[in-house]
């Protein structure tokens, strides 16, 4: 475990170590800073809208899951209640209809899962473009030299944080992140 942690870290000082050997040399300050990826992802409006987005989109499967597992519990709690008194046929029955409940249910809450992550993972790839253009954007108005993000730096003094500033100005573009836009089709010939 710590071999893997030290040859990461050995991996990152050296890709580190190429980044600023590529920046301008000799006397010519170097301008590098730092920004909380994960800071803005979180409080930009950006990725507030994402989130809510996802929360609107995915409340009714979730109601409908709940009312699944209650019905599911439900037919349990009779079963149970009720096994003793029934007659062997009525019993099976009971027992081939929970279990056809229970994995139905199953069947349902993995596939609003996997339909969850990838909506997810489209959501949040729209979110990082967007973010990232963004810290570009400001990086190369304030002649940044270099900007790492948060996650990979073990100190930075806070003046070299620059997520306040980056923050600032996703606010000021306000809303969703960019939207892929669909291809546009091909223009019909003129018919005569």
């Amino acid at each position: 475990m710590n071999r893997l942690i030290s040859s990461k870290v050995a991996v990152w000082l050296i890709a580190v170590g190429g980044a600023v050997a590529a920046l301008p040399a000799a006397g010519a300050e170097v301008k590098i800073a730092v920004v909380d990826f994960q800071k803005l992802a979180v409080e930009s409006p950006q990725g507030k809208a994402v989130q809510e987005s996802m929360r609107a989109e995915f409340a009714p499967r979730q109601r409908t899951l709940a009312a699944q597992e209650q019905a599911v519990k439900a037919k349990e709690d009779k079963l149970q209640k009720d096994g003793a008194t029934m007659s062997e046929d009525q019993r099976a029955r009971a027992e081939k209809e929970l279990r056809d409940s229970a994995r139905e249910f199953e069947r349902a809450k993995a596939e609003a899962q996997d339909d969850f992550n990838a909506r997810r993972n489209e959501a949040l790839s729209r979110l990082q473009r967007t973010i990232i253009e963004e810290v570009r954007t400001y990086g190369k108005a304030q002649n940044y030299d270099l900007i790492l993000d948060q996650g990979g730096v073990i100190y930075n003094a806070s003046a070299t944080d620059i997520t306040p500033a980056v923050l600032s100005a996703l606010q000021a573009r306000g809303g969703a992140p960019a939207a892929t836009k669909p291809a546009t089709p091909p223009a019909k010939p003129p018919t005569n």
